[in-house]
């Protein structure tokens, strides 16, 4: 069968394009493997109405709403290959089976990769913490900590200070300029030179961090911004523009989320080096409307047939 639209992931930028290209009463296909990448939180903060809200209930939800309309097909398995077609995209999943569509949307997002460092990955989404919007008001006034995993760790470190006292693990790392220590000494942020070598605490809970030379240092939450890896290079198979950004690569996209490669989208965390939940779903519902405008000739924006370098 042939589709209007193959969205490729069915997190919360894939499933806002989808609802509103079903809206628009097009057909649509949602590949989706069910592994999001904020499964490890317990809750999901900073999204309007939906504060304090579990990951998988919000999208449990979104997606029976979606579901819900008779031009929509849910196909529960990875997409492998796509490739351009007379007249559209072709998508041959993991199974086999090819499907057909006139448009493509990736949604198919990106995976953190985490420091290999025993005790901390069993903590991720808990104690061991990305973003301080998401999560860090839980810990308020509480020890906090940063761990030095790239540049942008002094800025980090630097922002959670508003929540509590911070520690910036350098984790062995050469330490801090100047300018940058003058900063941190200004926001009242310690500096441990130590490499890191355990985190330690009651099952997912963080209480203390073991340092190389054996001393423990108290902490109640550890953030970092982990370097990030696109989950599928089907965008690749494409042609798609990749950028390099300051933790990791993501898509080239224009305002409309249209990637280098015409008619084909881009919308979440594979097209923004900042990533929010309210961000991904934004870019999901810009991408839908404009998936839709573009499968009307009349409204196709003469010219605006892809992203320009």
């Amino acid at each position: 069968m042939r589709h209007d639209a193959i969205v490729v992931g069915g997190s919360f930028a894939g499933l806002s394009a989808a609802l509103y290209i079903a809206r628009a009463r097009r057909s649509i296909s949602i590949l989706d493997t069910g592994s999001p990448r904020n499964r490890f939180a317990e809750h999901s903060h900073g999204s309007f109405g939906q504060d304090g809200s579990a990951p998988r209930a919000m999208l449990a939800a979104a997606r029976s709403q979606v579901a819900s309309y008779p031009t929509t097909t849910f196909i529960n398995e990875k997409a492998i290959r796509a490739k351009r077609e007379a007249g559209g995209f072709s998508v041959e999943l993991a199974t086999g089976q090819v499907l057909e569509a006139a448009r493509l949307v990736l949604a198919f997002g990106v995976s953190d990769e985490l420091p290999d460092i025993p005790g901390l990955a069993e903590r991720w989404g808990v104690s061991v913490l990305h973003c301080p919007y998401c999560h860090a008001y839980e810990f308020g006034g509480r020890r906090l900590g940063v761990l030095n995993v790239s540049p942008n760790s002094i800025q980090q470190a630097l922002l959670i200070a508003d929540w509590g006292p911070t520690t910036l693990y350098l984790n062995g790392a050469p330490g801090p300029d100047d300018a940058s220590r003058t900063q941190l000494h200004g926001r009242g942020v310690a500096v441990e030179p130590a490499r890191v070598t355990a985190l330690h605490g009651s099952a997912t809970q963080l209480s203390s961090i073991e340092l190389a030379d054996g001393r423990r240092s108290d902490a109640d939450a550890l953030f970092l911004r982990p370097w990030t890896r696109l989950n599928s290079d089907i965008s690749e198979q494409l042609g798609c523009e990749i950028e390099e950004g300051p933790n990791g690569r993501f898509i080239r996209t224009d305002s409309e989320r249209m990637t280098t490669v015409p008619d084909v989208y881009a919308a979440g965390d594979i097209a923004r080096a900042s990533h929010f939940v309210t961000w991904a779903c934004a870019d999901g519902v810009t991408a839908g409307l404009a998936v839709h405008r573009s499968l009307i000739p009349q409204l196709r924006k003469s010219g605006a047939t892809a992203c320009k370098p």
